[in-house]
C-alpha cells in the first residue's frame, strides 16, 4: 500500500487517504453498533493505523471526531475506549429517545424532498430483507441507518449530535434483545416494526407532523417494551422444597 501511494500524484494520494479514512470510520462505527467492539473495549490507535494503512494523525483525528459523536471516550494519558453502557445510560435513553426521535421525524416531514423519501424507501427495503433473512445484525444496522437518514433530512445541527448518541445505544440494545426475543411475540413485533417504518415514511412524505409524531411514539413504546421484557424476564418456575 505504501509503495502504491508513492507512485500516485499528490492529489490522488490525498483522495486515497480520505477514502481510507472514511472506510475506517464506517467500519469502526459498524463494529461498535454491532457490539463486535464491546462497550468499554479499548480501541488501539496503532492497530487501526496498521489495519487501514493510515498514519497516526488522521487516525487520531477520526477518533476525536467519533468521540464527539459519542462512539468513543477519550481521556488524557489513557487509551480510547468504546462508550460504556450502564443502568443510568439505559434510563437516560428511555427518557430522551422518544423526544429526539419525534423532533427529528417531524422536522424531516417539513424538509423532505422526493429524493429523501426514495432514500428512506431504499433503506426500508434493505431493512425488510434483513428481517426476512433473520439477519439480526443487518436488521439493527439498517434500522440505525433509517433513523439516521431521517435525522439528516431534519437538518438540525442541535439535534443531530443527540440523535447519534441515542442511535448508538439503541443499536447496541437492539443487538441484545433481538437475539433473545420474548417467546411467542417476535413474529407479531417484526411485522409491526416493518409496518411502522412504512407509516413513518408515509407521514414524512405527506408532511403530516401530527401523524409522524404519533407513529414514532408508538415505535419507541415497542422498543421500550422489548427492553423491559429483557431486563425483567419471567421468573424461573422452580419448585421450592422446604
Amino acid at each position: 500500500m505504501k509503495r502504491q501511494k508513492l507512485q500516485l500524484a499528490s492529489g490522488d494520494a490525498e483522495i486515497l487517504s480520505v477514502d481510507l479514512k472514511e472506510f475506517m470510520a464506517d467500519t469502526l462505527r459498524r463494529r461498535i453498533l454491532s457490539m463486535e467492539l464491546a462497550p468499554s473495549a479499548v480501541v488501539d490507535e496503532g492497530a487501526l493505523s496498521e489495519e487501514f494503512g493510515l498514519s497516526r494523525p488522521p487516525v487520531r483525528e477520526l477518533m476525536r471526531q467519533m468521540a464527539a459523536e459519542g462512539y468513543l471516550e477519550l481521556e488524557q494519558n489513557r487509551p480510547a475506549r468504546v462508550s460504556p453502557m450502564s443502568y443510568q445510560a439505559l434510563r437516560s435513553f428511555c427518557q430522551a429517545a422518544p423526544v429526539i426521535y419525534v423532533a427529528t421525524t417531524q422536522l424531516a416531514a417539513i424538509n423532505a424532498t422526493a429524493q429523501d423519501i426514495q432514500r428512506l424507501k431504499d433503506i426500508q427495503a434493505n431493512f425488510r430483507e434483513a428481517i426476512e433473512q433473520k439477519d439480526v445484525q443487518s436488521r439493527v444496522l439498517f434500522n440505525d441507518q433509517f433513523h439516521h437518514e431521517i435525522g439528516k433530512i431534519a437538518n438540525n445541527t442541535y439535534l443531530m449530535p443527540s440523535l447519534r448518541r441515542v442511535l448508538l445505544d439503541h443499536a447496541r440494545l437492539g443487538m441484545i434483545f433481538y437475539r433473545t426475543p420474548s417467546p411467542g411475540q417476535i413474529i407479531d413485533d417484526v411485522e409491526e416494526t416493518v409496518n411502522q417504518h412504512d407509516e413513518i415514511i408515509a407521514a414524512i412524505a405527506a408532511r403530516d407532523l401530527e401523524a409522524a409524531g404519533d407513529i414514532v411514539r408508538r415505535h419507541m413504546d415497542q422498543s421500550r417494551k422489548h427492553m423491559s421484557e429483557y431486563v425483567v424476564p419471567d421468573s424461573l418456575n422452580v419448585p421450592i422444597q422446604i
